[in-house]
């Protein structure tokens, strides 16, 4: 599979670029459904969290992305998979709780859209409606550096230090309606915002890194891609 051969590459280009290192990954349930949120700042945030989640991942991107000649092709390849943000798309909602009933890891956004490096945006209801429904374990992500490795814009990655912190599993019990959709997706948001507040305290322990990343800080990595 694409998916299998490619992982490894982007792993190691990862490291070796912008030295990727992942938080928390013992938290990672290593089978089952499981239903990653994430913030969201560049486009590389799929790429860079699969590459350190220690399985398999499918993730929901923009339907446009699709359109682009060639590059479509291969992110359907490596398990992305269309939604219109247009409005409610049913068919991407129906997608993703099959995949998540197949017992698959499905990545997707709150926030809908790609925001600033280190702000949070509101969350929209469609990561709660997907808890709600599914009944999956919900892995709260915090992706920090890749908003200014690859900010909107920018074509060539800059070399930044990158770290993905992973939370502790949270379940919801199944409830449908759209204020409980909401209500989930805030809490989901919240525990992201705990995720970025570690990160941010933990980033004057390591002022020494500023010798060979002027950019952003960080400290040394739990723990490296393989």
């Amino acid at each position: 599979m694409l998916y299998a051969i490619l992982k490894p590459i982007v792993a190691m280009i990862g490291r070796v670029w912008l030295r990727v290192s992942a938080v928390g990954t013992e938290r990672v349930p290593r089978d089952g459904p499981l239903l990653l949120a994430s913030n969201h700042s560049s486009v590389l945030d799929p790429p860079l969290i699969g590459c350190v989640l220690p399985r398999e991942l499918d993730y929901m991107a923009k339907s446009e992305l699709f359109r682009i000649p060639g590059f479509g092709r291969l992110i359907r390849a490596l398990n992305a998979h269309p939604v219109d943000r247009s409005g409610s798309d049913s068919a991407a909602l129906r997608l993703a709780l099959r995949l998540l009933g197949d017992g698959r890891a499905v990545l997707v956004f709150p926030e809908g859209t790609r925001g600033a490096e280190g702000r949070l945006g509101p969350a929209h209801a469609g990561a709660g409606m997907l808890a709600a429904l599914s009944g999956a374990p919900v892995l709260p992500v915090y992706i920090q550096g890749s908003g200014r490795a690859l900010p909107r814009g920018a074509v060539v990655p800059r070399p930044v230090r990158v770290t993905v912190r992973f939370g502790a599993p949270i379940r919801f019990a199944r409830k449908r309606g759209r204020t409980r959709y909401q209500e989930v997706s805030d809490e989901i948001m919240a525990a992201i915002g705990r995720l970025k507040t570690e990160a941010d305290r933990e980033r004057p322990a390591a002022a020494a890194d500023t010798r060979t990343d002027h950019t952003t800080p960080g400290r040394a990595p739990a723990s490296r891609i393989h």
